[in-house]
């Protein structure tokens, strides 16, 4: 089989699941417990923790989550309980992930304004539009870090550096979960106060994500229980998949320095070989501003579907746009 969904879900590293295995015979402890075998198992989450913040520059807090969903409804509806009763403002994009979309969605339910800003025609989010919409009441912007359609980088820190010159107040959130340790991110030069990532996007396990925070970030829990990860997200902590989404951003941090020139030498052989071959297809999104490995083709007068299944018929795996 050929793979080519890479931004759907990766294989986990041998090395994630033997980890992962070896986590759940051995260090199958409670973290919150006092035994020192449980403190072992609380050490491994600490330094995950660390982990994660150095790649995102360091001096960030990190709760651990069941994935990016979960992250970003932890930013949003966590950023609204903070209003302590008070009705905010919040803007997002038309080109979010269902995770952002519906929560917004949520957020509209609860009585708060949600604006929602366009893209242009590569998928790039339109600065100015985003910008002019923010308001006095705006409690927090959501833009993701790359579209997990098209493959746009989208403007992170020209879009906090201007917002905040416009309302100090605030905050903004980046879903992640498609540019983490693929695409450059620190935080606090930036001025990203809320960052949502997933383990399973970095060939690490499914079912564990993580939200990291600055000191500027302070959302309320959206789920009780015994208060877990400073009160942030009860539940007992799976360290199992918070030892394989560790190993495997060990694992990526390794090949970070090569990954982007072999990748994106990987994409446009595969673009160019392709609009070689259908001199009628269509490449989506920005030519040069895009994820590494995404590559998105329009090829008119083809069904999708259909086209899909003559693939995976051929054995080459890959999926269809929006």
């Amino acid at each position: 089989m050929i793979y080519l969904d890479n931004s759907a879900t990766t294989r986990p590293f041998d090395e994630v699941i033997d980890k992962m295995s070896a986590c759940m015979r051995e260090e199958y402890f409670n973290p919150s417990a006092v035994y020192a075998p449980a403190m072992l198992a609380g050490r491994i989450l600490t330094e995950t923790r660390e982990a994660i913040a150095s790649q995102l520059g360091g001096r960030v807090k990190v709760v651990f989550t069941s994935g990016g969903t979960e992250a970003d409804n932890l930013a949003l509806l966590g950023t609204a309980r903070a209003l302590r009763g008070r009705k905010g403002h919040f803007i997002t994009t038309k080109v979010e992930h269902p995770a952002i979309l519906e929560t917004a969605a949520e957020l509209e339910r609860l009585g708060h304004s949600v604006t929602y800003i366009g893209v242009d025609e590569e998928g790039t989010v339109d600065v100015d539009a985003l910008v002019d919409a923010v308001r006095e009441d705006t409690a927090l912007v959501s833009v993701m870090q790359v579209n997990n359609e098209v493959g746009a980088v989208m403007p992170i820190e020209e879009i906090s550096r201007r917002v905040k010159e416009k309302n100090p107040r605030t905050l903004i959130h980046v879903d992640g979960v498609q540019g983490f340790m693929r695409v450059p991110m620190h935080m606090n030069r930036m001025g990203v106060d809320l960052y949502s990532l997933s383990g399973h996007k970095i060939h690490g396990p499914k079912g564990i994500g993580a939200l990291a925070m600055s000191d500027r970030a302070r959302p309320l829990c959206i789920a009780f229980g015994g208060g877990q990860e400073n009160g942030l997200r009860s539940g007992t902590e799976n360290v199992p998949g918070i030892v394989g989404m560790g190993e495997a951003l060990s694992l990526a941090a390794a090949e970070l320095p090569e990954y982007a020139s072999r990748v994106t030498a990987l994409r446009d052989r595969l673009i160019q070989g392709l609009l070689s071959a259908v001199p009628d297809a269509r490449l989506n999104g920005h030519p040069d501003l895009r994820l590494p490995g995404n590559a998105n083709l329009s090829f008119p007068g083809v069904e999708g579907e259909s086209l899909l299944m003559r693939l995976d018929l051929a054995g080459v795996a890959c999926s269809s746009g929006s």
